[in-house]
């Protein structure tokens, strides 16, 4: 039990770390936490007060602790798991009404807690009673996380993970705390740490591997943002000495053209051009570079999105050739962004997405709004990328496109820099043979977006081009 009660109390501490703001981690935390209140009464009682004085003083604070804690996973672990699924599957509720249904679930546990007798290690709650209430919360959780529905195939994978982390641990936890010992089949808790242990390996696997309420997703961002910091001020020292240098050559350089051009040096003056012609093409790809990777400064201004998604794609219509465009870009969604950077970032993942269908393929647009987020996704049928490559595609100067010395790589990680000073996201999928998925995910709140009403016609606009 001592494994199960660190390895909880981990678990809750970096869900709750990784998005404090979020009510489904703080919710998720709080059942983790609710179960390692558990595992620590069956520590201090079987293994740490055993070992005291009979009747010391710190025998009886840890007694008291025990029996606190026992009492908090008894009544916390039904509570926390229904109040986790109402946040993982979102009903549309007031902000009053949200408020209170945490203090309302709260008033069945006070009653409990008053009218039934109190603790002791045999009995630590009246079984017979609690299990009519306790039941009601795993089922009613169960159904909510089960009939979520992910918007796009890129979050199911994640969806699953939480699936088999959670549910499994939980509800075989309610018919050994809750139903067997209601029947007469005291201590069947024991048997809790196997289902504990494999919820805990699902929840380190999905970790390092499709994320876990957005916990990886929180390492892959900072070390991204660490990334572009480093890339950033390295890119301004380098472009700073090598003006300098290039200005010093140049100065040169038309000196040096001046003596053979009064002199009639042909030759001479052949070599001063090329000199000059390079000096000027490594300005111009410094300059390039250094303006990709410089620090961006937002100016939003109200936008209405739909409009310009439609004319980044507007911009982009000479080189579709053949490609197909679907646009699914629902009207009237007006946001304050910097327009500018934001159609500068849809416009470079449309660009990489053209490139990729070699002029034959399906583009797809849509703006899709769920309650906290809007998305803007830029999907193709290209060739698509291996796990290797899509994880690395936001890594400055990291491309897939040989032999083109006009690409820098820098196209993705701009993009993902614009999102991220929206206090957006900016996530890929891909697999080798589907194309790849690019999705602009802004918060409703960053952005203060409204819904205005539209005309029926525009809204929910759908065109192929």
């Amino acid at each position: 039990m001592l494994f199960v009660w660190i390895a909880l109390w981990a678990v809750a501490i970096i869900v709750w770390l990784s998005e404090p703001r979020s009510p489904v981690n703080r919710r998720l935390g709080l059942l983790a936490f609710s179960g390692g209140a558990g595992a620590c009464a069956a520590t201090l009682a079987n293994v740490v007060i055993p070992t005291l004085e009979d009747g010391g003083t710190l025998a009886h604070a840890l007694y008291n602790v025990q029996a606190l804690s026992s009492l908090f996973c008894y009544y916390g672990v039904p509570y926390a798991f229904l109040l986790f699924a109402l946040a993982y599957r979102p009903v549309v509720l007031s902000y009053m009404l949200a408020k209170l249904v945490p203090v309302v679930l709260l008033v069945p546990i006070a009653g409990f807690v008053l009218l039934t007798p109190p603790y002791n290690e045999v009995k630590p709650v009246t079984f017979e009673a609690i299990v009519w209430w306790a039941i009601p919360h795993f089922a009613i959780g169960a159904w909510a996380v089960l009939s979520k529905k992910t918007q796009h195939y890129a979050r199911s994978s994640s969806h699953w993970i939480i699936c088999l982390a959670v549910l499994p641990p939980t509800l075989f936890a309610m018919l050994m705390s809750y139903v067997l010992p209601s029947l007469g089949m005291r201590q069947m808790w024991r048997f809790n740490t196997w289902f504990v242990g494999m919820g805990i390996a699902v929840f380190v696997i999905g970790l390092f591997t499709y994320g876990f309420l957005g916990v990886r997703v929180l390492i892959d961002r900072r070390r991204l943002d660490s990334t572009l910091r480093a890339v950033t001020s390295g890119t301004a020292i380098l472009h700073h000495a090598i003006k300098n240098d290039v200005g010093k050559m140049r100065l040169f350089g038309e000196k040096m053209k001046a003596y053979a051009e009064s002199t009639d040096q042909r030759e001479l003056l052949e070599d001063v051009n090329a000199v000059m012609n390079a000096s000027r093409h490594i300005q111009e790809m410094i300059s390039r570079v250094h303006r990709r990777t410089e620090d961006l400064i937002i100016r939003p201004v109200e936008t209405e999105l739909g409009d310009l998604i439609r004319s980044v794609i507007k911009s982009c219509e000479p080189k579709l050739e053949s490609i197909r465009v679907s646009i699914e870009v629902p009207a009237g969604w007006r946001c304050n962004v910097d327009a500018a950077q934001v159609g500068e970032a849809i416009h470079n993942v449309i660009a990489n997405a053209i490139e990729a269908m070699n002029g034959a393929g399906t583009l797809q647009v849509s703006l899709r709004a769920s309650k906290r987020e809007l998305t803007v996704e830029v999907r193709d049928s290209g060739g698509g990328m291996d796990k290797t490559q899509a994880r690395k595609a936001l890594e400055p100067f990291y491309t897939t496109k040989r032999g083109q010395d006009t690409n820098f790589g820098l196209g993705l990680p701009y993009a993902y820099y614009v999102m991220r000073k929206h206090g957006g996201d900016l996530l890929v999928r891909s697999r080798v043979g589907e194309g790849t998925s690019v999705m602009f995910t802004f918060p409703k709140r960053s952005i203060a977006a409204m819904h205005a009403v539209v005309d029926p016609v525009d809204f929910g606009r759908s065109a192929n081009v």
